[in-house]
């Protein structure tokens, strides 16, 4: 295995234990309380079980850093420059309908910059994670995005509603966060999607970028929507211009 830093091992020892409770709750999705935060936005007692679990061992770990996550909020600590951003499950209208594919996403925002991330699919098993300057990996093997560069034998995938033809072949999975760990590692050539927010693809950034991805720039505060076009290199700029008017 690669040299990693303690802060990746915390984060990776982090959502291996939340993981353990997400597969029982998911094996018994229909025992699950639920509450309604939006028409397609729901919140979980496995959420706000996994969001605990993660939480106490950052803490546990790092008890000056700051933390912003998807269900408990924002929390400023002594140390402001070192942000932890967690989503405990990212697809969570995935998770329950019973279909198979969400993940934990858990990055670390140092003076404004995501420095680490991971995002694990427990279901299957899959760990995709990276350093700054360190490389994108999955599952202890390095990764890097796809090479095509014809658009007609890529495939993308995005989110939300589109209201434009935009004539690209496309697939929506419901996890942000999967969608840009697959491009980093060439299952998908992009992503783009609008409406975002910072904890849905913090992680999926540093992944991406480490494994020669290209993003628009982003704001990283916490209180703005974020819209993002992420790809490999070879096709990025025929896909901005298909993208124009998205």
């Amino acid at each position: 295995m690669q040299s990693i830093s303690a802060n990746l091992n915390i984060m990776i020892k982090a959502a291996q234990k939340a993981s353990r409770a997400l597969i029982r709750d998911f094996g018994e999705i229909e025992k699950l309380q639920v509450s309604i935060k939006g028409p397609t936005d729901f919140v979980s007692n496995a959420d706000l079980k996994a969001e605990k679990i993660i939480i106490e061992e950052l803490k546990k770990a790092r008890p000056f850093y700051s933390i912003l996550s998807e269900e408990d909020g924002s929390e400023t600590n002594k140390d402001k420059n070192n942000i932890w951003i967690i989503d405990p499950i990212d697809g969570t209208t995935n998770f329950l309908h019973g279909i198979p594919h969400f993940a934990i996403s858990i990055a670390l925002k140092s003076n404004n910059e995501i420095v680490a991330g991971l995002i694990y699919d427990p279901i299957k098993d899959e760990m995709f994670y990276a350093e700054k300057e360190n490389g994108a990996f999955f599952n202890n093997q390095r990764i890097r995005v796809s090479k095509k560069r014809d658009l007609n034998k890529c495939l993308f995938a995005t989110g939300g509603l589109l209201k434009d033809h935009l004539d690209l072949p496309l697939r929506k999975s419901g996890s942000a966060a999967l969608d840009m760990a697959y491009v980093a590692a060439g299952r998908y050539d992009g992503y783009f999607q609008n409406d975002l927010n910072l904890w849905d693809i913090a992680a999926g950034i540093i992944i991406l970028r480490e494994a020669g991805g290209i993003i628009n720039e982003i704001d990283l505060s916490q209180n703005r929507k974020i819209k993002i076009k992420a790809s490999s290199e070879a096709i990025n700029g025929k896909m901005l211009e298909k993208l124009k008017n998205f």
